[in-house]
Formats: structure tokens, sequence, C-alpha cells
């Protein structure tokens, strides 16, 4: 049985003064609460290490929004596995859509950084899905899954089994449309098959795969109740502590 998996993903949102407020209001609403899930919040870089000591004894975990694919040299503007692991991340998100459209990350870089937050410990959350276009003409499971094989390139079963993958139709991502539940667990139906044609069934039966796009407390629980939908990114509703809690009580 996979543990469920829910992480809020804060974008370019909250600052010192806002992560304050919202670890207040979250602990005071976890203090009632033991979830059976694992949970936490990717915020902006400049404060992952104050998010690790505001949120410690919430049992939330932290995670960092992006890494580079080395630990270090003249990258300006970017952080390595190294700095998040130091500012307290467990987990990483990787190759988010908007990292994709607009900083011109592709599928190499994608695994490259997989590869580099998996030697450090970090946990990746592996960011894969398709674009309207796609989906309308057709080729979405084909799409998704040259992505999810490119990104794990050169893992192993061992490897490929801890990380988490997480399915973000393009289309949806903050727009207010979500999938059906029928059409999010076909395709977490479809990357679980890929995955066990690239490390076995055993090992495809370990990953956890989220769903994100839209997610919000009205949706989660038809979502949560597919057989391979293992949790959520959510991002627009993870802004506000009573928002992402109530996501949290769909999830058990």
């Amino acid at each position: 049985m996979r543990r469920p998996i829910l992480f809020g993903n804060w974008k370019l949102n909250h600052r010192h003064k806002d992560l304050t407020a919202f670890t207040a209001e979250f602990k005071s609403l976890m203090s009632s609460r033991e979830p059976e899930c694992d949970f936490g919040f990717a915020p902006v870089a400049t404060l992952l290490s104050e998010a690790t000591r505001s949120f410690k004894g919430s049992g939330a975990s932290i995670a960092a929004q992006d890494i580079h694919s080395f630990a270090s040299g003249a990258f300006t503007g970017t952080i390595s596995a190294e700095h998040a692991v130091d500012a307290g991340a467990q987990f990483v998100i990787i190759g988010h859509s908007e990292r994709r459209a607009y900083f011109a990350e592709d599928d190499t870089s994608v695994n490259a950084k997989v590869r580099r937050a998996l030697s450090v410990g970090l946990t990746p959350i592996v960011c894969v899905g398709e674009p309207l276009s796609i989906r309308d003409a057709g080729g979405h499971e084909k799409f998704v899954k040259s992505q999810v094989t490119s990104a794990l390139q050169d893992l192993s079963s061992d490897e490929a089994s801890t990380i988490v993958i997480a399915y973000e139709p393009v289309w949806a991502i903050g727009t207010g449309k979500s999938a059906t539940p029928e059409m999010a667990q076909e395709m977490h139906a479809a990357i679980r098959e890929t995955l066990s044609s690239l490390f076995g069934r055993s090992a495809a039966e370990k990953v956890r795969i989220q769903y994100g796009g839209s997610v919000k407390a009205s949706n989660a629980a038809e979502l949560m109740a597919m057989p391979d939908i293992d949790g959520a990114l959510v991002g627009g509703a993870s802004l506000r502590a009573d928002s992402f809690v109530a996501i949290l009580d769909a999830l058990n």
C-alpha cells in the first residue's frame, strides 16, 4: 500500500512575514489532526532554511522548487542540490511545466537534475504533463510516457522506486480546469505501466504518482479515490493554510 503524499508548491509567492503567519495557522489547524499521509511545502529558495525551522514539529517536509544539475560553479541565480540539503530540504520539484516553458528546461536537463538529487539524498518530485494541443490531438499518453522515460534514464530500479512523479496536465495548471478523475486515472495508470516496463512491476508499484492541476478541497477526494492516484501537487490552494488542510483531510 503506497502512502499518500501531498505537497504545496508556493511558486513565486510568500515572503518571511507570510511564512510566519502561515505556519502559526497551520500548526493550530494540525493540532487536532493525525494525517495518514506525507505532506509538505515548496517555498521560494530564500525561505528554505526559515521554512525548515518554522514548520518543525508540524510533520511537514520541505522541498526546493528546483536545483541545478551541478554541485557548484559559475551558474548565477540558481542553487545546487547540496544547497537545498543544507537548507533542510528533503524533496525537490524537478521539471515543472513552468520551468520547461519559461526557462527552456528539457528532458535531458530534467534527467541530470533527477540523478543529482538522488546522489545527495533528495527525493525528486518529477513533473510530467501534456499541453492542450497534444491532448486534443490524442497524443497525450505517448507524450507523457516519453517524458517519464527520458526523466528516469540511467536510474536503477531501486532508485526509481524512491521517486515521486507528479502528473500535471499543462492545460489544467492555474486555469480552474481539472482533469476528471477518470482522465487522471487513465494517465496515472499509463505512467505506472511505463515504469513497470522500465524497472519492473515491483518498483513501479512503489512509485507514488501525484495529480496536479487546479486541485482543491472540492475535487480532491474524488481524485484520490482512483487506484493509481497517490496524492496531489497543489499550487494556488496551498497558499492558504485552511485550504491546504482541507485537501489534506480529503486524503485521509
